[in-house]
């Protein structure tokens, strides 16, 4: 690419940003910007990106969280301190809020499910952040894993198991591992998400929701282990 045709990109890559996330300089969107490939963090600040979040957590009609706040009155909430809310991510210094515990008891009687409900804020962030990760992680999984993935579905997992008993295989074997949501090591998942997330700032702002905390009848409760149940990160 000619050199003034890439400034002229640069420049109205720079125009499109600060509708969106507040002015930046020409000199930063370039060191950021090496071989024309825009960072993660800036993938999942864009106005598009986010909007699709916003629409994503708005169709889920997901309870709120520790402040209350419900999916409708913070559209409103959103627009007017998106400036500062985005500034404060770029900057490290967004500090995400614990989650709401819910117990919900399991279909087989086996005790309760616990839940950790973020505030509606922190699920639009969640799901901009899960929107990026996806087309990273995609690949990586097994053709035969079709929990909580695009377009596949529990029914697509019992079509798989009739096709292998059509193939002659007798046997099906169901597996559960206890509390393994309650138990994830944090530093073991950091690691491997370090391996295929490059930008920094988005590990540690994933980092940040796992030690976010949990709220339980009034209290912070830290958490050292775990990844909270109820959250498009999760």
């Amino acid at each position: 690419m000619k050199a003034e045709n890439r400034k002229g990109c640069l420049q109205r890559d720079s125009v499109e940003h600060e509708e969106y996330a507040g002015a930046q300089s020409i000199d930063t969107r370039e060191s950021r910007e090496r071989d024309g490939a825009i960072e993660l963090l800036e993938r999942i600040l864009n106005r598009n990106n986010l909007n699709k979040a916003f629409k994503q957590v708005k169709s889920n009609h997901g309870a709120p969280g520790i402040d209350g706040m419900s999916v409708e009155a913070a559209l409103p909430w959103l627009q007017e301190n998106k400036d500062e809310l985005l500034q404060s991510i770029r900057d490290g210094r967004y500090k995400p809020n614990p989650v709401r515990r819910k117990e919900i008891p399991k279909p087989d009687g086996s005790g309760v499910r616990k839940l950790g409900i973020p505030t509606v804020v922190d699920r639009v962030i969640q799901q901009a952040i899960a929107q990026q990760l996806q087309p990273l992680f995609e690949p990586l999984f097994s053709d035969g894993s079709y929990g909580y993935r695009p377009k596949r579905s529990a029914q697509q997992a019992i079509r798989k198991v009739k096709e292998y008993a059509q193939k002659g295989y007798g046997y099906a074997v169901e597996i559960d591992l206890s509390k393994y949501f309650d138990t994830l090591n944090h530093e073991l998942l950091m690691n491997l998400l370090r391996k295929q997330i490059h930008d920094k700032r988005v590990t540690d702002l994933i980092k940040k929701y796992l030690k976010s905390g949990v709220m339980e009848n009034g209290i912070h409760c830290k958490t050292e282990e775990g990844s909270p149940q109820g959250g498009p990160l999760s």
